[in-house]
This record gives structure tokens, C-alpha cells and sequence, in this order.
């Protein structure tokens, strides 16, 4: 956890960024990722030339050339403010050197420091941001990941932006319901900052520590085991820093449209899938992939989406999606087509309906996740539903934490599915046979099948109620005649 100091330079520097013209928080978040990259290429340097002192060799493959040795971060954060800014924007500078030479190397994170722009207005902010990351001990994976995390959550304080960022406590969830493994491949298919990712690396190291020990565990760790794919340029560049900072060295980013047919190489890859697609999107039908349309005849995102993850799972794989509540039981033939392909060709094992504030203040529609398994083969013989009241934040636009939450019940719940056979339909969780769903037009809202109970109230006839009234009226004109009296008795002793 950051300590309130650093909270307190992280906001200073995000202040500045706003009174010094940049309120777009994308930006801010952007030009401070170029920065954490300017100083990872120096400690990577630092790194050859320890090796190569150790071994007694020249430095091989060197980032920095002698003539190079101004722009490296241990040298011109010890500048002042005029002469770093100047080293920066001038042709042949730093930010020259990174997204050129420092570019070039053999990184998937490298090759999106094409394109970058340098947008720090005043020397002053671009000391003050340096000062800031040079204070941090990016040595320890935690402190740096936890200061990258603080930054991306000022995109879900700033408006139009929250649509990015899914809460965090809710991407834990459905980690932890997931359970991934060292042995999993991972993908989010709409990746954005690489929450989901970076959440399920920080779960596996979590529950096996000595993972990285493991030669080939961590080269699976590090290259092989995340995959994301995001369209927007700027929202890779952050997605790919955030798995940086935790630890994941090359992560397998792509930047592609994910429904296109650009995307078509992306088919049974992923063991695990977890992701909040774009919702209420549409496509024009032309640019939709062919072999998505075969799934599930629309242009709606968040149907097309559904697709391209069952497309991309390997049989066995399985996957946790936030869809919003009209994927549960739209009634057009797209919506039934998806909800029938994931119940009778694979297995739905669960649908947990979410409130409607989860998403607030930036968005008010009630969502579900649903947790299903690739067959092939069907398999769905009953689904587990819950009623999910509260996730321990109050439900308005404020978002404060409040003590009621229903995760830790559902994650227990969930760990323990065999002991559900006999809840009631009228409590927050249960079963619903397979046949019913089919009965139902594979209608997935939980109000569907939830039984609520109705307690008799008998009432008094009206000629009782009449006549306790008139008691009452009359008590109330004899009290009033009581008081006047008392009244009357102290003015007259006046």
C-alpha cells in the first residue's frame, strides 16, 4: 500500500497536469508512462553493465552509447527544470532517443513507443514528475505496481473516462471465482489498462510464491501466460506499463480491433478469459469478422464479444464476462441465438446479477457476469444463479464503502456449489435445471426463476378503525381542553 505522502505527491502532479492545460487524465497517465519507460531503459543498462563488470566483459547489447550518456535517467534527473526540459524536446533528446533507439530493442512494450507524443508543457511539471519516480523504489514489484494503480484510478475520477476502468473489487472477484493457475493462458479481449490481467498475475503469485524460482514457470510467467488485445493506441501504451510494473515482461498485447477480421488468428489460444466488454457498441455489418457472425448473427458488441471469446477458448477453457442485463433476456433472435450456444453447445456454470450503482457514477445499467466453460459438447445441466445486493460501496454516485457485501458470500458460495442443491428459490442463491432455462427461451435474469415470498397482513374492519379514530380524537379534544384550562389558571396568578 502507498504511504499518504506519496498519495500526496501523486495528486499534486495530477493537479499540475490539469492547471498546466492537460484535463484529459488518458494524457496524464500517458506522458507519465513514457517517463516510467525513459527510466526502466536506464536500469536496464544498469543491469548489462553490472553483468558485465561481473563477468568481466564488455556490455552486450548496450541501450546507451557513450555519446548517449546525458539521456539516461540517473544523469538528467539531477539537472535543473530548464536544462532537463530542454535535453527533452530537443531533436536527438530523450524522448528522440525512446521512441527511436530506445524503441528499436526487442520488447512488445517497445514497439508502442512509436507515435509517442511529448506534451509536458513547463519544466517545472516535468521536474516535479521526475523528482516523484525518482523517489520511488521501482525495485520492489509491489510499491511500483501500487503506484501505477493509483494512477489509473484517477481515469475513474474524471469522468467520461470511467467507462475504462472496471472497479477493482469486482475484476478480485471474479479472479478469485476463476481460480487461474501457472499453467493458464490468460486474455482479455478488450483489454484496456490490463486490469483483469494484472489482477490474476498478482492472484497466481499469491497463491504460488515460489513461482518465479521456477525457470520455465517464469519464462511462461513472463512471455507467454497474458494475452490482450485493445484498438486504441494510448489505452496499450497504459496496459502495458501496468504489466510491466507487476512483474510481466512481455506480455502478449496486440493492437488490433478484437471483432474484425484482423483479429481472426485469435481462436482457441486462452485457458482463462476474463473481461467487461464494450457495452450498447454497434458495428457496421462489413467489419464484423465472418466467423463471428456464423455464432451470432448481429452487430451489438456485447453479443459479438460473447462469440469471440467462445472462438477464442481452447476446449476446457473458461470464462468470467460482464455483460450488461439486456444480453440476459433480450428477446431478439441474436440475444436467444448466444444464450443458446453457450447452454446447449458448451456450459454455463453460473450468472450473477450485479446491482445497477456497481458502475456509478459513470454508469447506471444493471449488469451480470456470467461464468461458463468451453465443450463444444454442451454440458450445461443446471446454472448457478446469484443476487447480488451490495458489494461493500454505497450505491449512488459517491461510491463510500458501507459494511453490507455479498462478495465474500458469493465467493464461499461458489467454492461450495454441492451444498447449494437445496437453497429455496426465495433466498439470494440457487439452482436452476437446464430444461427449465430451455422452457424459459433461455431467459438468463435471475427474476425470472426467484420466488418471492409475501407476508399475509390482516387489517381491521374499517368500522373498528373509524371508531379507534374517534377515541383518539376525542383523547386529543380532552387534552386540548385540559391545556387551555392550565393556561388560563397561570395567567389569572400573573
Amino acid at each position: 500500500m502507498l504511504n499518504q505522502s506519496l498519495r500526496s505527491q501523486i495528486d499534486k502532479i495530477w493537479t499540475t497536469f490539469w492547471s498546466g492545460g492537460i484535463s484529459n487524465p488518458l494524457t496524464v497517465i500517458e506522458q507519465i508512462t513514457y517517463l516510467l519507460f525513459i527510466r526502466r531503459l536506464d536500469e536496464l543498462q544498469t543491469l548489462k553493465e553490472r553483468k558485465a563488470t561481473l563477468l568481466g566483459t564488455s556490455v552486450e547489447d548496450p541501450i546507451y552509447q557513450i555519446d548517449d550518456q546525458p539521456l539516461r535517467w540517473g544523469v538528467f534527473k539531477d539537472m535543473d527544470a530548464e536544462s532537463m526540459f530542454e535535453l527533452f524536446r530537443k531533436v536527438d533528446g530523450v524522448f528522440d532517443f525512446m521512441k527511436n533507439k530506445g524503441a528499436s530493442k526487442d520488447s512488445s512494450f517497445n514497439k508502442y513507443m512509436k507515435g509517442a507524443t511529448f506534451m509536458i508543457p513547463t519544466p517545472r511539471l516535468l521536474q516535479l514528475v521526475v523528482d516523484l519516480l525518482s523517489a520511488v523504489d521501482m525495485n520492489d514489484r509491489d510499491t511500483k505496481g501500487d503506484v501505477y494503480e493509483y494512477l489509473l484510478s484517477k481515469i475513474a475520477s474524471a469522468g467520461t473516462n470511467g467507462q475504462f476502468r472496471t472497479p477493482r473489487h469486482i475484476i478480485r472477484m471474479m479472479v478469485e471465482m476463476t481460480n487461474p493457475g501457472p499453467e493458464d493462458v490468460i486474455c482479455d479481449p478488450s483489454a484496456g489498462t490490463s486490469g483483469f490481467l494484472v489482477k490474476a498475475a498478482e492472484y497466481i503469485l499469491e497463491k504460488h510464491p515460489n513461482l518465479l524460482t521456477n525457470a520455465e514457470m517464469r519464462k511462461h510467467y513472463e512471455n507467454d501466460m497474458f494475452m490482450g488485445m485493445e484498438f486504441d493506441a494510448t489505452m496499450i501504451r497504459i496496459g502495458a506499463m501496468n504489466l510491466l510494473l507487476h512483474g510481466i515482461e512481455n506480455p502478449q498485447l496486440v493492437d488490433v480491433d478484437a471483432l474484425s477480421e484482423a483479429n481472426s488468428s485469435f481462436r482457441n489460444k486462452a485457458t482463462l478469459i476474463l473481461a467487461n466488454p464494450p457495452f450498447k457498441g454497434s458495428l457496421d455489418h462489413d467489419s464484423v469478422d465472418g466467423s463471428l457472425s456464423s455464432v451470432v448473427k448481429t452487430t451489438k458488441t456485447e453479443l459479438l464479444f460473447l462469440a469471440l471469446i467462445l472462438r477464442g477458448l481452447k476446449v476446457g477453457g473458461r470464462a468470467a464476462v460482464i455483460v450488461p442485463d439486456g444480453v440476459l433476456f433480450g428477446s431478439s433472435n441474436a440475444h436467444k441465438q448466444i444464450r443458446k450456444e453457450i447452454l446447449d453447445n458448451n456450459q454455463l456454470t453460473g450468472v450473477i446479477s450485479m446491482p445497477s450503482g456497481v458502475f456509478k457514477p459513470y454508469a447506471g445499467v444493471s449488469t451480470a457476469v456470467l461464468f461458463f466453460t468451453k465443450t463444444g459438447a454442451g454440458g450445461t445441466d443446471k446454472v448457478w444463479f446469484y443476487d447480488m445486493k451490495a458489494d461493500g460501496l454505497s450505491l449512488d454516485d459517491k461510491r463510500q464503502p458501507v459494511a453490507e457485501n455479498n462478495i465474500p458470500d458469493i465467493i464461499a458460495r461458489w467454492n461450495n456449489r454441492h451444498a447449494e442443491s437445496n437453497r429455496l428459490r426465495t433466498e439470494q442463491s440457487f439452482f436452476v435445471p437446464h430444461a427449465e432455462i430451455h422452457a424459459a427461451g433461455y431467459d438468463l435474469s435471475i427474476n425470472r426463476y426467484k420466488e418471492v415470498e409475501h407476508e399475509e397482513k390482516i387489517y381491521d374492519v374499517p368500522e373498528v378503525i373509524i371508531e379507534r379514530i374517534t377515541e383518539l380524537d376525542k383523547e386529543r379534544s380532552e387534552m386540548m381542553t385540559e391545556l387551555k384550562a392550565l393556561l388560563q389558571q397561570q395567567n389569572a396568578t400573573v
